[in-house]
């Protein structure tokens, strides 16, 4: 079976994304306010005194009212003087403490905000009866600050329907008749991160060619303005985050328009700047506006008054400054070091208690990130002051290098993270679609919620399309983390988030084929696959991935075709686009591969082959054009980005197909019309070639047991005229088709035949058998066309079949093929005695089919000695006797130690042999890398091989203990001596 299977089963359970109490219906409940219908729409009152955010959030909602029912709501600005008039439907929002309106409710006894009143972005919505003169009955959404507000007001926006994507992605709002408010009070408690943001990045060529296609450049560069960020900004309100970087390279936030901080101060979003833009000034301001070089060492006057008028420059907004200091364009700097960094923090701390005229500078929020050799810094004994949040990086790869230690769980600035789903650098860039699956951000961002990194949660999203799925966990993530603790919650948030975009009739579905998806495109970036990368002849690999990648395009294409049209742009962007770019991607990489093969055996095919690759080429380009025509070309150029011809790190400047081969199809080949190649063989016979001897014309399958796949033989032309062929083998060898004919030209060149066992007649132990290969068509060459096999011989293929059997009371994994692959959830047994530490599987994680971890993540060490602690044990059954240097290969998630006093390390053991304890990531020095990061990040697993003696063959057992929480094993392979290359390793064995 070639296609993915679909991993998980999906349950809905509403709109529940960020697991919210529902107030909205859609059609008459007990108790129930009728809000909206076809032709009422409800008033939305707001204080004359109220946040300008606040009642910019309420003409959103006006008009969100309007996307469901088709009728605006009206918003009118609520004073003193105020009369009602109308009999509409009513919605009060406001801020407690900041609204008059909400005061006076509070006052007269109709709300009581006692259990909001003084938490952060918390808020309250209930129904209440007579709030005010002429009003029998109010929606009255009460927000503990601004942002609360806001977000509670789009709280009944999203049940309404509206999606945040509706803008940004375009997903229109299902058209209701009524909307009703149940009589029930939500309580929406702070969230669980307390800065939750994105950091546009890398934003050329794709979002500024886009840009500069909707908006005048601004004084310096592109027109990032305030009427581009406003979009922004509400993006991120409604899907309840607070915070953001803004673009870095192509623009100067606070320069670019005047009106951009100010902007975002009124939406409510909380400003900062990247990790190597100190002091909100911006990467270009450094280069373009301070007096001499950006060095501390040489230029420190100069230096301190540029970060003096950034401070100055932000304090009238809600800022969070960035401290410390690196070289100029994201670079380390030669000059500083751990003691330096501290002599700059602290006169940046001075600065700002003298432009925020105080004594304590604790009330000024501050981050310093630790990226790459700021992270060496630190561990050198760099000391950064308690209120200043230190914000932990990932390894640019998903994977978090370090999380607060106990030591540093209680500091006042508290932890945070900068996570990437988009990156420039080594080993190559990632910045096309996204490739990092859910149940890999679940993992990583699960794990800084448990180890206290609460304070700040930032996502660097390049061009913020077409990331918005990854977007949309990490701020639910963010939001509420505990409802998300348990790795299938994964699934149920998935498949509740394509139902609010696309409705509840395709949401399994649809999030099945994104969850598929993730498997398939996180095996490896599109940036490093190559025609090298997956097996041709090996396990079937390539083209079992290409099938799969084919059979996720026909699910996503069958619902497409069934949507609304109105439904079918979203659909594009979200989901059927990158399924559509994926399979393309694989498509021109393997059947490029195959061409380079097909080449070196002299296959007539190889010209068609190459032609199929041009076709697919030129389809990534049509795919592309297609996204940018979309709507009328509203997302024209935000396709720019360039994927094919990668030759190092930095991005190709045009797209470049892999070399491809032709043969010369008008001459036949020296060793005549017909070719035989098999399974397991790059060689061809007849004829020489290196990989065979020399004159031979036999080639050998690999061997054939029980409990083993069939094996496949491909006879081809590579000739001028039709050849027929003949097999011919013994009678348990089952060879089909057995016959045929070859043509030279067209779709009918080339034929896969299967080769099976007649295992109830096949002979008892280990023989070879032999299949001839026989053609009466002559070669044309070397005999003037008389003998049909010219100077090379008859090809034949040698057959290894072993006739093995497991007793019928053994269950678990059998050896065939000299090898045993495990899939780690199919354990024959979990021991877990305590809730302190367990095993839980993660569906749809890693490379294949899932993975299995250590829970909690703060769980104690583990031993593999010790009987209370969790181990899994596998159960198989071998042939091969004596096998003393059998080689165990697991494969594990890319992680990282993250506390170096306890770095990751698992413990194997066969039977009753001494486990071996692995550490499978060295500990090194935060930064530079590890030597072996390179190879992990780029083939997304971790692989680390222990050596283990089975001396007799019969039943045995694996046992298996991951010793410490974060590492997550996704494959097990027990190497007897059959191992074959492969990207993906074996197939999994069969379980009996």
């Amino acid at each position: 079976m070639t296609a993915l299977r679909v991993i998980v089963s999906f349950i809905y359970f509403g709109w529940a994304i960020h697991a919210q109490q529902s107030l909205i219906a859609f059609n008459q409940s007990a108790g129930g306010l009728l809000l909206a219908d076809s032709s009422t729409a409800p008033i939305v009152l707001v204080g004359d005194d109220e946040w300008t955010g606040v009642q910019r959030a309420a003409g959103d909602l006006s008009q969100d009212v309007g996307r469901v029912t088709g009728v605006n709501s009206t918003v009118i600005t609520y004073n003193s003087s105020f009369n009602a008039q109308s009999s509409s439907p009513v919605i009060i929002a406001g801020t407690v403490g900041k609204s008059s309106l909400i005061q006076s409710l509070i006052q007269s006894g109709k709300i009581n905000v006692d259990q909001i009143r003084g938490q952060w972005e918390s808020y309250q919505i209930q129904l209440v009866s007579n709030p005010l003169d002429g009003i029998s009955s109010a929606l009255v959404i009460a927000g503990a600050d601004k942002r609360g507000s806001i977000y509670g007001i789009y709280d009944i926006s999203e049940q309404l329907g509206v999606s945040p994507w509706y803008w940004w992605a375009d997903v229109p709002a299902t058209p209701q008749q009524s909307v009703y408010v149940q009589n029930i009070t939500k309580l929406q408690p702070s969230p669980s991160v307390k800065y939750r943001g994105f950091f546009l990045n890398d934003e050329q060529p794709a979002l500024t060619n886009w840009l500069n296609t909707r908006y005048p450049a601004g004084k310096y560069g592109p027109g990032f303005n305030h009427y581009f960020y406003s979009t922004v900004f509400e993006l991120l309100l409604r899907l309840r985050a607070n915070y953001m970087w803004p673009a870095q390279w192509a623009s100067m936030f606070y320069v670019d328009d005047p009106l951009n901080p100010a902007t975002a101060d009124e939406y409510g979003i909380v400003m900062g700047t990247s990790h190597t833009e100190p002091m909100a000034r911006n990467t270009n301001e450094q280069s373009n506006f301070l007096n001499g070089t950006w060095g501390w060492s040489v230029n420190r006057a100069n230096v301190t008054e540029f970060m003096r008028q950034g401070a100055e420059r932000a304090k009238p907004y809600e800022t969070l400054y960035t401290m410390g200091m690196r070289g100029l364009g994201d670079t380390a700097s030669p000059t500083l070091n751990a003691s330096t960094l501290e002599q700059i923090v602290s006169v940046q701390q001075s600065l700002l208690r003298e432009v925020y005229n105080t004594t304590n500078s604790s009330i000024v929020p501050q981050m310093w990130c630790l990226y790459k050799e700021v992270g060496g810094y630190f561990a050198d004994g760099l000391n950064v002051p308690e209120d200043i949040t230190l914000l932990w990086s990932d390894d640019n790869w998903a994977d978090m290098q370090r999380l607060p230690l106990a030591n540093e769980t209680h500091r006042s600035g508290g932890a945070g993270i900068y996570y990437h789903a988009d990156y420039v650098g080594d080993p190559r860039d990632y910045k096309w679609i996204d490739t990092i699956s859910l149940q890999k951000y679940w993992s990583e961002l699960q794990q800084a919620y448990d180890r206290q990194a609460r304070q700040i949660w930032i996502l660097n999203v390049g061009d913020l399309k077409p990331l918005e799925l990854p977007i949309s966990y990490f701020f639910a993530s963010a939001y509420n983390t505990p409802s998300l603790s348990s790795p299938n919650s994964t699934q149920t948030w998935l498949s509740q988030w394509v139902a609010r975009q696309f409705g509840t009739q395709v949401a399994d579905a649809t999030a099945s084929i994104l969850l598929n998806y993730s498997v398939l495109a996180g095996r490896r970036k599109y940036e490093l696959v190559d025609p090298t990368t997956y097996s041709i002849i090996n396990y079937n690999e390539a083209n079992s991935v290409l099938e799969q990648w084919q059979d996720l395009v026909n699910a996503a294409n069958a619902i497409y075709s069934q949507l609304d049209a109105s439904l079918q742009p979203s659909y594009f962007e979200l989901v059927l686009h990158k399924c559509l770019a994926g399979f393309t991607i694989y498509a021109i990489h393997i059947n490029a591969a195959k061409n380079n093969l097909y080449s070196e055996q002299g296959r007539t095919s190889t010209n068609t082959l190459a032609q199929t690759v041009m076709n697919y080429f030129a389809q990534d380009h049509a795919l592309t054009q297609q996204y940018h025509a979309l709507l009328n070309g509203k997302w024209n150029h935000m396709m720019d980005q360039t994927h094919l011809g990668y030759q190092y790190w930095q991005q190709p400047m045009r797209n470049a197909m892999p070399a491809v081969s032709m043969v010369q199809q008008r001459e036949i080949a020296l060793s005549g019309q017909l070719g035989v190649t098999c399974d397991g063989n790059n060689g061809t016979v007849p004829g020489d070639d290196m990989y065979h001897s020399l004159s031979s014309n036999v080639l050998t399958l690999p061997p054939m047991d029980p409990y083993g796949p069939s094996r496949w033989i491909d006879v081809f032309s590579r000739g001028t005229d039709a050849v027929n062929f003949n097999v011919s083998s013994e009678p348990h060898i089952i060879v089909s088709p057995s016959n045929g004919i070859l043509q030279a030209m067209g779709n009918y060149t080339d034929m896969r035949l299967t080769v099976s066992i007649d295992w109830a007649n096949a002979p008892n132990g280990s023989t070879i058998s032999l299949i001839n290969i026989t053609t009466t068509t002559p070669t044309g060459v070397y005999d003037n066309g008389t003998y049909p096999y010219g100077s090379f011989g008859k090809p034949q293929i040698q057959v290894p079949v072993n006739k093995t059997s497991a007793p019928a009371s053994f269950h678990g994994f059998v050896e065939s093929d000299r090898t045993i692959s495990i899939e780690p959830e199919h354990f024959s047994s979990n021991a877990s005695n305590s809730s302190a530490a367990y095993y839980e599987v993660i569906a749809a994680y890693g490379r294949t089919l899932s993975g299995v971890t250590l829970q909690p993540f703060t769980a104690p060490s583990q031993s593999a000695n010790s009987s209370s602690s969790p181990k899994f044990t596998y159960n198989f059954y071998t042939f091969t006797p004596n096998v003393t240097n059998a080689n165990l290969t697991l494969y594990a998630g890319t992680a990282m130690n993250t506390d170096p006093s306890r770095p990751l390390k698992y413990a194997v053991s066969i039977d009753s042999a001494a486990p071996q304890v692995v550490q499978p990531n060295p500990l090194t020095h935060l930064w530079p890398l590890p030597a072996m990061w390179g190879g992990m990040v780029a083939n997304a697993a971790m692989t680390n091989t222990t050596t283990h003696s089975i001396t007799k063959a019969g039943q045995h057992t694996l046992n298996l203990w991951l010793l410490e929480p974060g590492l997550v094993v996704q494959k097990l392979v027990l190497d007897l001596g059959g191992v074959r290359p492969s990207y993906l390793g074996p197939p999994e064995s069969t379980i009996v």
